[in-house]
């Protein structure tokens, strides 16, 4: 057990990147024609929302010490996030990734160096001991030593009992070799406390064709006791040891931006859960969360009064259903 007093709500490993998102709104990347740069990567993308939410977030990744490092650095700590556990490594060049602007799924394409050459031993068992939630995805499985580094991470996580997510977003553009991506998830899967998936994420696993129930249920069989399903337009779920919690549909939205709108939901949830908000209300809470997100192109606001939204929930529970959907 460890001693630390824990102070961060969220800590996140793995890839901070510049992602370079097209201002022209087109299905496929090759028609775009200019991009603009932000902060990015899933682990830096929940850290800043923990923080917009009133958090506390810290980072462990590595980039580069050139010009894109610093600005994410900056960008970092512009919102609040902790980089006292950020390594820039002058060996390195900071990873990047050109995004189609879309309703739909975007198309991305990555450069990838300084993200994956994290290593275990700059895994601080400090920064573990100090957060309440350790949080990583698939993107950082992909490749060694970072793999490697995100496994030490959850072990670390685990013998002091902190509540590990996950989040399950393989895709084979960042991870051709199919056979070896679900060996690992097998073995990561096992640490999970909560993992969230969405719609695209369980059909690049699993396969087109299922029900959501045996998603889920293919879920829980890997490990995580409670699983977070995200349906799009069909809105998303919350299941406990494999019984349904809640799902709640998701409202009429004009949709110009998705990207980060993943991230966003899971760092609702994971903020209000951690304020002691009940599966349905967490669930409730992060819609509310991502609805400016999907609805917006670029970030969302620098704070956003959680207070407030919790206030609203109440009235909002009638929306929730008892049923799997179709």
């Amino acid at each position: 057990m460890s001693t630390i007093s824990p102070d961060i709500d969220v800590l996140a490993i793995g890839e901070t990147l510049v992602d370079f998102i097209s201002t022209e709104a087109v299905a496929e990347l090759s028609r775009a024609d200019t991009f603009q740069r932000h902060l990015g990567g899933s682990p830096a993308n929940i850290a800043v929302t923990v923080c917009k939410l009133g958090g506390q977030a810290a980072i462990i990744s590595k980039t580069g010490i050139g010009a894109f490092g610093q600005f994410l650095k900056r960008r970092l700590r512009h919102h609040g996030v902790i980089t006292d556990y950020l390594i820039m490594d002058q060996r390195v060049r900071t990873s990047f990734v050109f995004i189609s602007r879309t309703a739909g799924t975007p198309e991305f394409e990555p450069s990838r160096n300084g993200d994956y050459q994290l290593t275990p031993a700059e895994i601080s068992a400090e920064a573990i001991g100090r957060a309440r939630v350790v949080h990583a995805s698939t993107f950082a499985l992909s490749r060694e030593p970072c793999r490697s580094a995100v496994i030490k991470a959850f072990e670390l996580a685990r013998s002091r009992q902190k509540i590990i997510s996950f989040d399950p977003n393989y895709s084979p553009v960042v991870w051709p070799n199919y056979a070896e991506a679900m060996a690992v998830l097998r073995t990561v899967f096992q640490y999970a406390t909560l993992t969230k998936a969405s719609l695209d994420d369980v059909q690049r696993l699993f396969g087109a064709g299922q029900s959501p129930q045996d998603y889920v249920n293919r879920l829980h069989n890997l490990g995580p006791r409670t699983v977070i399903l995200t349906l799009g337009s069909r809105g998303a779920l919350v299941s406990e040891a494999g019984r349904l919690v809640a799902c709640l549909p998701a409202r009429p939205l004009n949709v110009v931006d998705v990207t980060g709108a993943g991230d966003t939901f899971w760092a609702g949830y994971l903020a209000a859960t951690l304020d002691g908000l009940s599966p349905e209300q967490a669930l409730l809470f992060a819609r509310e969360i991502v609805e400016p997100k999907l609805t917006t192109i670029g970030p969302l606001p620098t704070r956003i009064n959680r207070a407030e939204i919790y206030s609203r929930l109440p009235a909002l529970a009638a929306d929730l259903e008892s049923h799997w959907p179709a």
